[in-house]
């Protein structure tokens, strides 16, 4: 995406959903601080929307600071010119590689590497990416742990490609399998990008295959040919550092020039230059895809690289074509032909080329031909109508908010400006360049890049129905990998133990600096009101940013649907922002993206909320819009047939999504068949076609009350803006004596039982273990959590994932924890495994979580106790984690202070009480064991896993979905 892409991302109702990985697109004894370079130049002050100082070191690398003394942390990026366009053919997938070897181990961060570290810390988790041009490790912590920070990523840079023996290597490859498996495998559509990538770009174009590169070229890499690619491309010189947030920045220069001035500057990489992709006649690729319910149809069109004067236009124009339902494409496709539910649009430059892309999901059974004819049909009347400047207009007022959005955190922040450095342009540059768009520039480039110009086009359809791809369309060239047991070689254990040559430094390196002065956590002040309905108010006043934040949620949600017509609640909440009584939809639309609002209605399993983000100077408008929404709705019949359509879709397009399968498993097996939880959450295919717009009148009128509601809001808004703002809810949204309904809460098992839903040929079998457990307010349930971080909870610090994907390489990630929520809660362990590995995989787990309570021990208590208080520092950085605040408060009727209560938990918490709780709460005996995956090669193996034969579910799931 470009960055003014980014600026508008979040403006368009469709977002582009591409299959796979696509590009751009995770106390010692103190120091003397050495002095700073003689000959680095005074820092440079730069930019305004995000005010940076910026210079440079003597071997290249430069550093960029941005100071938001907002809150006690500090986000640290470490951002290197290298993507994938910097690997060869045959050679694929090293940049992405690397951004996984980062986090190991170095030569002086010792085992665990970053990930390790950040738990010792409190940091938010090492975290990266990678795309075509830049690949970016980045970080929140709490600002005691700055000097930390900078010693270990200056350690990444220069003191770490010894530690990268030929056993991590092989370990680590298995990994990227694991994700490349996840993300696209055994995804739907998940071929998509590449396929486009193949035949957009001639095959020595450094954009023509994806960034996660070719499993076969991966396989082949040698250790030589890692190191050699480490050697040539992170570099100082090749490479930006960039802190932002609350530090001392004389301070934090002097250790930047400590711990990165030694490493020596690397040969000199010449930019890129821009080359096109060069497409001579439009391509028509399809795919008959194993995990595709619905078909899919993308256009990608040459465009132009990032930083061409023609970039910003392009972004406005593909929102324009799809956003909203005046946008042409989206009348046509979606209002008028009803061949989808949305239409999405994308610009995504890089660079040195881009392209624009559509892309379309239709209805079960649409011929993608007729999809193809709809889009000339919108493109006609694009060239007949023109631009609306005020069309025009609200896309800039999007932008601005959107933009405003972004900078919530010093983590948005300092990875903005890292990618502007590398990209050499500006926040500042960029927005102003989208205002000053007109609609001649956006005309100019339609002609120019869209109107009958070659581009690629896939198809991909469910298996069996390749009559639905556009005609003319040749077999894409899609590799597929078997399921073979014992294909891949057991990851060797002493992989992190194997001895290497250490680098000079100046100065001992394997002292860790010491924290600083302890981080100084300010709660912040919480607010209340009561309006005159019962509405109770609570908000967080916040100026970092002019928005403001805001949630209604209401007491019920699903608990209220029928049993036997399930779906009410989500059919009500897609339709309400389809227009009022006295608003269209398309003029509801608009006026709240002319206040830079963005409003979404959700329906949870207790909630029902509708949420959502304005320009601070424009809460009362939007508001007001909110009041009408929800007193004044429409109830179109066209809009709920549209609804209607959607939502069928959406369950049939689950049907096809393996994570997905396996939760509506889990919880029809946990809550049993007559319970309203144990339905999917948008009902089956047979409640929606039957609901009425009676019953959706009935659900809002007869549950919907002020009385079992709460409105929070953050932001640079005070309480007296915001009752203000409420006046009109308060008193024309009546009172009334809502009882939810109280269901049993579901009983766990008493004994153990194996669930496989077949999906034939799943490269990966999806794995769901759990039993309901405690709810949100239990005395246990926080104790309990605490507990569960060195099991699952802890990210890199967990068991489960040094175990499963740093141990034996089995998956790219796996979780547990505890779900409460107010009447029921759950212990879950879930992850995506590599198929072949599948019996091995379930049974490491359950080995793990039985043996957690009694093996836990005083060194794991210090890493939860520092990893749990320390990250305290970030409780409260973004408007997000303020919201959580107040709705902790507020939907669960936990005590205002109950973070201090929590972290009196931590600090007194015994390995004992940790042991006792593991015992009663985290157990293998009395388990769901849920698996979707490849039954003919897996499922009977499971039995190996001792508990009886394995239940084949596809039947059960089949008969509840209908």
């Amino acid at each position: 995406m470009t960055f003014r892409g980014w600026l508008l991302a979040g403006a368009a109702g469709a977002v582009l959903a591409v299959g796979g990985i696509g590009a751009g697109m995770a106390e010692a004894r103190t120091h003397e601080p050495a002095p700073a370079s003689a000959s680095a130049p005074a820092a440079a002050q730069t930019g305004t929307l995000i005010p940076a100082q910026t210079f440079e070191l003597d071997n290249g690398l430069r550093v960029i600071f941005h100071i938001d003394r907002s809150d006690p942390v500090v986000a640290v990026v470490l951002a290197a010119r290298v993507g994938s366009a910097r690997e060869e053919p045959g050679r694929t997938g090293f940049a992405h590689l690397f951004e996984h070897l980062f986090f190991l181990d170095s030569e002086n961060l010792g085992p665990g590497g970053l990930d390790a570290m950040s738990a010792r810390i409190g940091g938010s988790g090492a975290n990266g990416s990678t795309s075509f041009d830049i690949t970016d490790y980045l970080q929140t912590v709490p600002n005691d742990a700055l000097e930390k920070m900078i010693w270990a990523e200056a350690d990444k840079l220069g003191f770490f490609i010894n530690t990268v023996t030929d056993a991590v290597l092989a370990k680590e490859k298995q990994v990227v399998k694991n994700e490349k498996r996840q993300s696209v495998d055994n995804a739907p559509y998940g071929h998509t990008y590449g396929v486009i990538l193949e035949n957009l770009y001639p095959s020595d174009h450094p954009y023509s295959w994806p960034v996660i590169g070719s499993l076969a070229d991966l396989d082949a890499a040698t250790l030589e040919d890692v190191r050699g690619f480490y050697r040539r491309w992170y570099t100082p010189n090749n490479s930006t550092l960039v802190i932002s947030g609350d530090f001392d920045p004389d301070q934090a220069r002097a250790w930047v020039q400590r711990y990165f001035g030694e490493i020596p500057r690397g040969p000199e990489a010449a930019v890129p230059r821009p080359r096109a992709a060069g497409l001579t006649g439009t391509r028509r690729l399809m795919h008959e895809d194993n995990f595709a319910t619905l078909p899919q149809l993308t256009l990608a069109f040459p465009t132009v690289e990032s930083g061409h004067p023609d970039e910003a236009a392009l972004d406005v124009l593909l929102t324009l074509l799809t956003d909203g339902k005046a946008a042409p494409l989206t009348a046509v496709l979606v209002d008028e032909q009803k061949l989808t539910d949305e239409v999405g649009g994308s610009s995504d430059t890089s660079q040195i080329a881009g392209m624009a892309m559509l892309q379309v999901t239709a209805f079960d059974g649409v011929d993608l031909d007729a999809v193809r004819a709809a889009l000339d049909e919108g493109f006609a009347r694009f060239e007949r109508d023109g631009v609306d400047p005020a069309a025009l207009e609200r896309v800039k007022t999007v932008a601005e908010a959107g933009f405003y959005t972004r900078l919530g955190s010093v983590l948005g922040k300092g990875a903005a400006l890292a990618r502007y450095d590398l990209y050499g342009t500006s926040p500042d540059r960029d927005l102003a360049a989208l205002q000053a768009v007109t609609a001649e520039d956006v005309v100019r480039v339609y002609e120019t890049y869209i109107k009958d110009r070659p581009h690629v086009a896939t198809s991909f359809t469910p298996r069996g129905q390749a009559e639905l791809a556009l005609e003319g369309s040749v077999v894409a060239a899609v590799v597929e990998e078997p399921i073979v047991q014992g294909a891949e070689a057991a990851v060797d254990p002493r992989a992190e133990t194997a001895a290497y040559e250490r680098t000079p430094s100046a100065f001992d390196r394997t002292v860790e600096p010491p924290f600083g002065d302890p981080a100084v956590v300010a709660s912040p002040a919480i607010w209340t009101a009561a309006l005159p309905n019962g509405l109770t108010v609570s908000g967080i006043e916040n100026s970092e940013t002019p928005l403001a934040y805001f949630e209604l949620s209401i007491d019920g949600g699903r608990l209220f649907d029928d049993p036997d017509r399930p779906g009410a609640a989500a059919l009500l909440a897609r339709i309400m922002d389809r227009g009022t009584r006295d608003r269209t939809p398309a003029e509801l639309e608009n006026a709240f993206k002319s206040l830079g609002a963005q409003v979404n209605v959700s329906a949870g399993d207790e909630r029902f909320v509708i949420s959502g983000r304005t320009l601070s100077r424009n809460l009362d408008a939007t508001l007001d819009l909110v009041e009408e929404m929800l007193l004044q709705p429409r109830w179109d019949p066209a809009e709920l047939e549209l609804a209607r359509a959607a939502t069928l879709a959406q369950i049939q397009a689950a049907r096809a999504q393996p994570a997905a399968i396996a939760g509506r498993a889990y919880n029809l097996i946990a809550y049993g068949p007559d319970h309203i939880l144990s339905r999917g959450a948008l009902g089956t295919e047979s409640s929606v076609a039957a609901l009425t717009m009676d019953d959706l009148r009935a659900y809002l009128q007869n549950n919907l009350a002020p009385d079992n509601a709460r409105f929070r809001i953050v932001g640079a808004v005070d309480e007296a803006a915001a009752t203000a703002a409420l006046d009109g809810l308060g008193q024309r949204w009546v009172r009334r004596d809502v009882e939810v309904p109280a269901w049993a809460p579901p009983t766990p098992p008493t004994e153990s039982r194996v669930y496989f839903y077949d999906m034939p040929n799943a490269s990966q079998s999806v794995l769901v273990f759990g039993y309901p457990a405690l709810t949100r307010a239990d005395p246990d349930y926080y104790p309990a959590s605490v507990a569960n971080y060195i099991l699952g909870g802890g990210g890199f610090a967990s068991r489960l994932t040094q175990q499963l994907r740093e141990g034996a390489g089995y998956t790219y990630g796996v979780r547990s924890g505890f779900a409460g929520g107010e009447a029921v809660g759950h212990f879950q362990l879930s992850s995506a495994v590599r198929a072949n590995v599948t019996l091995e995989a379930a049974t490491l787990a359950r080995d793990i979580m039985r043996d957690y309570g009694s093996t836990f021990t005083e060194a794991d208590l210090q890493v939860t106790r520092s990893a749990l208080s320390k990250s305290r520092a970030r409780a409260f950085e973004t408007a997000g984690a303020k919201l959580n605040v107040l709705q902790a408060i507020g939907d669960f009727g936990l005590p205002a202070d109950y973070l201090d209560r929590e972290a009196a938990v931590i600090e007194g918490l015994t390995v004992e009480q940790v042991q006792a709780l593991a015992a009663e709460h985290i157990r293998t005996d009395g388990m769901i064991y849920v698996v979707v995956g490849d039954a003919a090669t897996q499922a009977e193996r499971l039995e190996e896993l001792g508990y009886g034969p394995v239940v084949r579910i596809n039947d059960r799931l089949a008969a509840a979905d209908r």
